[in-house]
């Protein structure tokens, strides 16, 4: 695929990703694409469901898996704004996730070539993957989360800590 299609796609990925920031969930969005068309997409929500389980990627898939009515997307490719981590990526690999794009590289637990490239061991099959494309909107929305979220969490100790100064 283009780069200008690959472009596109990912910033239906990255509007994603701001949705959940807005909701206070580690901002990752994801996208599953077939024939120039998604067809499903994701966000995180972890925090609001309490839940693992619920990374972008994963429901982004799920949704495709739902709307084609199988569980084989060999046609299918997914677009995400953060590298998969090792359970997205097998989730790619096991739905047969023809191609996966991402932006932003994840070096503590990416697992399309940072960390580990789970697409290159000797599955039966394995996904083509991209990574870094729109990569710096894709790191600065990561980025501005976790820097606003510290401020957060210092403001609240600073709070906590005078009120308790005060006999609060």
């Amino acid at each position: 695929m283009s780069q200008e299609k690959d472009e596109f796609f990912m910033r239906r990925a990255l509007a994603l990703a701001e949705e959940s920031a807005k909701e206070g969930e580690v901002p990752v969005g994801a996208v599953v694409v077939r024939d120039g068309e998604i067809i499903a997409g994701g966000r995180n929500r972890r925090e609001s469901g309490k839940n693992a389980l619920c990374h972008a990627e994963l429901e982004a898939i799920g949704g495709a898996c739902a709307k084609l009515g199988g569980w084989r997307l060999g046609q299918c490719d997914l677009y995400v704004t953060l590298e998969p981590c090792p359970m997205c990526a097998g989730a790619a690999i096991n739905a047969r996730i023809r191609r996966v794009v991402f932006g932003a590289f994840d070096r503590k637990s990416g697992s399309c070539g940072s960390v580990i490239n789970l697409f290159s061991l000797p599955y039966s099959y394995r996904p083509q993957a991209s990574g870094g494309v729109l990569e710096r909107e894709c790191a600065d929305l990561l980025t501005s989360f976790f820097q606003k979220l510290r401020e957060k969490e210092k403001r609240d100790r600073e709070r906590l800590s005078r009120s308790r100064e005060d006999g609060g």
